[in-house]
This record gives structure tokens, C-alpha cells and sequence, in this order.
């Protein structure tokens, strides 16, 4: 079917006559008439019959108009989905994250997303590095949100530095190092409760023994899952290093107790935003970042 002259039929029998629809179409009135015979020829239907001076719709273009009206909503949805799609008001985007940025970064950049991006569908998954890297560069993921060193990162990602987190040693508030300045040597004499092998907290405290020449601490506890070590340490057990982002919380609250240390820099945990290097990147991630840099 001639969609061209579908549509001209449906300005003819909604505006009622030929030559007001020849002018919302600008184009001349013969050109609509011949080319509303050549789709009433094409379909073998008469549409409009003549009545004294103009014409009227038949009974099947009465019928045909309807569906008609039906089939041109559909066409102005289509375009508005692509327009939106281009301009980024709809659309799905893929974020991978590992665990601190998805807990307690990403809940409020997803939202203050969402308040202005409310048809777009946001999908995060929370994994570890090394996942993230290979759901990103295998076009899995459109963002990968990640907290680490710059070893950690493949070549084939460009990131930017977005937060710093400070990295705190704590432990239960009936600790006899509670709310004390100690040396660093007096810390690691302590039992550590820490994540595995791998976990950027557990690097973060082996690059800081190296740093200062010390030995590291005992690790007494070891948990897959950083709120298994947040609770061990709350239970009255041991010492953590850990992101301030993960435990401020609970110091603020009492239930943890943070300890100084003495002649020491802050250790800063980095957090960056991560896409595939090389590629433009589209408007819905465009967004996203720039929402994620606003919130900053």
C-alpha cells in the first residue's frame, strides 16, 4: 500500500475537502486530487463520492479514515520514541559497578537521573573489578563505576577520577583504642578483620605498610563481604581499615569508633567512571556523567 497517499486521504477526509488540504500540506489542489484517484485506483475502493459541489467520504472511507487516524497516532508515537531515543529522554542504559559506588554513591545519581530522565530504563549491576572491566569492554555494560588503583584497570577503558574516599581505621566503641591517637606500629599489634585476598581495602593496607616500612597486621578474620567485616568488627573483634563511605554511618551512630594514627598522610580511596576508550559516547551515558558531576 501507498503509504504516501494513505496519509493524504486522511488530511482530505479529516479537513473535508481537497483544497484545504492541498494548503496544510503545501502542495496544489490538482496534485491531491490526482494522487487520491491514484490510491482509490490502487486498492480498487472508491473513498469519496460527489455531493452537490465537493465530495463525501463513501462508507468505506469512513471506515478506512478510522483506521487511518489509528495508523497516524501510531506514526507520531514512532517519531516521538526515536526523537526521545536522540535526545536521550528514553532508552535503556547499562551500569556495572563494584561494591562501595553501587551501595552508597549510585542510589543518588540513579535518582537525580531518573527525576529528569524518567523513561529511560536504568539497569545496575554491583560485581567485583574484575567483572566490571569485562562487562564494559564487552559491551555488556555502557558505564562501569569502579573504586580502585590504576593498575587494577585495562587499556582498552578510558576513566575519569570523579570522588575520593578516605579510607579510616575503626573499631567497636569498647576498643581501648576507641576515639585514640596511636602510632601505626601500636595499630597493626591489633587482629584484622578484612575482605579477601584481591579487595582493594585489603591493598590500600598492605600498600600503607610498605609506604611506612612496618609489618603488617595479623589478619584474624576473613569475609567475602564488606558488611560480614563491618559487623565482626562492631561484635568487639578486631581492627578494620575501611571506606569512610561504608562506615561513616556507624561511627556517627556510636556503634563504631574511629582511631587516629599518628604521622601518617590520609589514605584516599579513588572512585572513577569508566567507559570504553575510543568510542563516542552516547547521550543517555553523556547524561548520566554529567548527573553524576552535578551531584558532586
Amino acid at each position: 500500500m501507498n503509504i504516501h497517499g494513505l496519509k493524504l486521504f486522511y488530511h482530505v477526509a479529516t479537513t473535508g475537502s481537497f483544497t484545504k488540504a492541498a494548503e496544510l500540506l503545501c502542495i496544489s489542489q490538482p496534485a491531491v486530487s490526482s494522487q487520491i484517484k491514484r490510491f482509490e485506483h490502487e486498492i480498487g475502493v472508491q473513498l469519496f463520492k460527489q455531493q452537490g459541489r465537493g465530495v463525501v467520504l463513501t462508507e468505506f472511507g469512513k471506515a478506512l479514515a478510522e483506521k487511518a487516524q489509528h495508523f497516524m497516532a501510531l506514526e507520531q508515537h514512532i517519531k516521538s520514541f526515536v526523537e526521545d531515543y536522540r535526545l536521550a529522554k528514553a532508552g535503556d542504559l547499562h551500569i556495572v559497578a563494584t561494591y562501595l559506588p553501587a551501595n552508597f554513591l549510585i542510589p543518588k545519581w540513579a535518582a537525580a537521573f531518573k527525576a529528569m530522565n524518567e523513561h529511560v530504563n536504568l539497569m545496575i549491576t554491583t560485581t567485583n573489578t574484575k567483572d566490571a572491566f569485562e562487562q564494559l569492554i564487552h559491551y555488556k555494560a555502557d558505564i562501569a563505576i569502579y573504586g580502585g588503583g590504576i593498575s587494577e584497570r585495562p587499556k582498552e577503558i578510558w576513566w575519569e577520577e570523579i570522588y575520593e574516599d578516605e579510607l579510616w581505621f575503626v573499631v567497636s566503641p569498647h576498643h581501648r583504642y576507641a576515639h585514640q591517637t596511636i602510632t601505626l606500629i601500636e595499630m597493626f599489634q591489633e587482629p584484622f578483620i578484612m575482605r579477601e585476598k584481591g579487595s582493594s581495602m585489603r591493598e590500600h593496607l598492605f600498600s600503607l605498610c610498605q609506604t611506612y616500612q612496618v609489618e603488617p597486621p595479623k589478619i584474624a578474620l576473613q569475609f567475602n563481604g564488606i558488611n560480614e567485616t563491618i559487623r565482626s568488627v562492631i561484635a568487639g573483634y578486631g581492627a578494620n581499615f575501611i571506606s569512610s563511605l561504608a562506615v561513616r554511618e556507624y561511627v556517627e551512630s556510636g556503634q563504631l569508633a574511629r582511631v587516629i594514627i599518628k604521622d601518617i598522610h590520609p589514605v584516599k580511596h579513588k572512585i572513577s567512571i569508566c567507559t570504553r576508550k575510543n568510542e563516542k559516547q552516547n547521550l543517555l551515558v553523556q547524561n548520566f556523567i554529567e548527573t553524576i558531576k552535578r551531584s558532586l
